[in-house]
């Protein structure tokens, strides 16, 4: 898994200013929530986050890099690959929980018509389910 060394960093070195090295750009996050909903292929994952396909192609190969996702050939010819998270990448979800639960709080307008009615995460089971 890729590291960041903490006197490398400009200003204040601290944990934060390293996670952000590493999947602080808005499309990795985005990524991540992605595949954490079980999205695995690129043009699923780029229908989803809206981003460009080049955009999300650079955020793969660099979470790949990171070790925050692994590729998997599901066809050898032409090519093709699943991605999916790994354990650091599923360490990710408690920050996506937050990120969910800070945008419902402050984000996301109470009228907002697309806005859930409820709190939990979609990728989090149902209470009472295993």
């Amino acid at each position: 898994m890729g590291t960041v060394v903490l006197a490398e960093l400009p200003g204040r070195a601290c944990a934060i200013a390293a996670s952000l090295e590493l999947v602080g750009e808005r499309w990795s996050l985005l990524v991540v929530r992605e595949l954490a909903l079980g999205n695995r292929r690129f043009s699923g994952i780029v229908k989803k986050t809206g981003a460009p396909r080049d955009r999300i192609a650079a955020r793969l190969r660099a979470l790949e890099q990171v070790g925050v996702v692994r590729r998997v050939a599901y066809q050898s010819a032409p090519p093709r690959y699943e991605y999916h998270l790994t354990e650091s990448g599923r360490g990710l979800i408690p920050v996506l929980d937050a990120l969910t639960a800070w945008g419902l709080d402050h984000a996301v307008a109470a009228d907002d018509p697309d806005r859930p009615s409820f709190r939990r995460a979609p990728w989090q089971p149902a209470e009472g389910t295993p």
